[in-house]
């Protein structure tokens, strides 16, 4: 996939992302999924999933500049977390695990959003698959 000149200052992965966000539209589209079926897996891990993100969650959104998102994901880990903790410490720790799941399965877009389009709402999921 050639490489937008608009994107030069990033590094190549997050190049590749922004390109392949740009060729196929947001991760909803049909036309998004389509191009997923025909990357190597590898490629498939680099467009759907930030490490970071996973390991450092909502930290990692406040570095990326995306507060707004960082937030609203803090909020609905504490709001869940204390909630749902009160019945379980296993619950509570099933909770962090999916938020830090989510948030590496979001992180991806919603820098291309802030970076490409100037969008940099509160929704941490704007434009994902559900």
């Amino acid at each position: 996939m050639p490489t937008n000149a608009t994107h030069q200052q990033y590094n190549s992965k997050w190049q590749f992302r922004f390109d392949f966000f740009d060729t196929h539209g947001e991760p909803k589209s049909p036309e998004f999924k389509e191009a997923m079926k025909q990357l190597p897996l590898k490629q498939k891990l680099l467009i759907n999933i930030n490490w970071y993100a996973i390991c450092f969650g909502f930290i990692y959104f406040f570095i990326l500049g995306l507060w707004r998102k960082a937030l609203s994901l803090l909020g609905g880990i504490l709001v869940l977390a204390f909630t749902l903790g009160a019945i379980s410490d296993g619950l509570a720790n099933g909770i962090g695990i999916a938020f830090s799941l989510l948030a590496g399965m979001t992180a991806n877009y919603a820098y291309y959003l802030k970076e490409t389009k100037g969008s940099n709402g509160w929704n941490p999921f704007e434009g994902m698959r559900w």
